[in-house]
């Protein structure tokens, strides 16, 4: 799949989301359509970067965000919707973030950046990134190099706001 550039519609499908009541189905569509969105996707829930700096920043710039016009935040990791449930929580997360979960990675490669932690036991997961996203529409992209932690963090999102 190539990958997905700004311009680009966010493809439509359905995925699940952990809430306080438990994982939920949802659709790309009900989370993108009509709104802006911003879309950060992390490699794994309770990884050593991800818990420390990446979920952490968007927790605590969530107001920010919204005051620069983002109507969702949407985490993403290829973790099942248990794992998101459970890293929200420990996170307190509470209702700030849409913790999305890509089980199967589906929606990571379909967006075209996932990246092979096979031979590091980890599987295929998704690249470190985020996205915004008006009405569907990319129209940011900002994708991390391999380890890196320099273009997707929240503070890098609302730069680019």
């Amino acid at each position: 799949m190539p990958q997905i550039q700004v311009g680009d519609t966010i493809a439509s499908m359905k995925l699940m989301t952990a809430t306080a009541s438990g994982p939920q189905e949802i659709s790309t569509d009900d989370l993108f359509k009509g709104k802006r969105v911003a879309l950060f996707a992390v490699p794994g829930a309770f990884t050593p970067t991800c818990s420390a700096k990446h979920l952490p920043g968007f927790v605590q710039r969530e107001a920010e965000l919204r005051a620069k016009g983002i109507d969702t935040i949407v985490c993403m990791a290829v973790n099942d919707a248990f794992v998101m449930g459970a890293w929200a929580k420990d996170q307190g997360v509470d209702d700030k973030i849409v913790m999305l979960a890509d089980g199967s990675g589906t929606f990571t490669r379909a967006l075209g950046l996932e990246l092979d932690l096979v031979g590091r036991g980890l599987g295929m997961r998704s690249q470190r990134f985020a996205l915004i996203a008006e009405d569907g529409k990319v129209t940011h992209l900002m994708i991390e190099a391999p380890g890196g932690f320099d273009v997707s963090s929240a503070e890098a999102v609302l730069a680019a706001l």
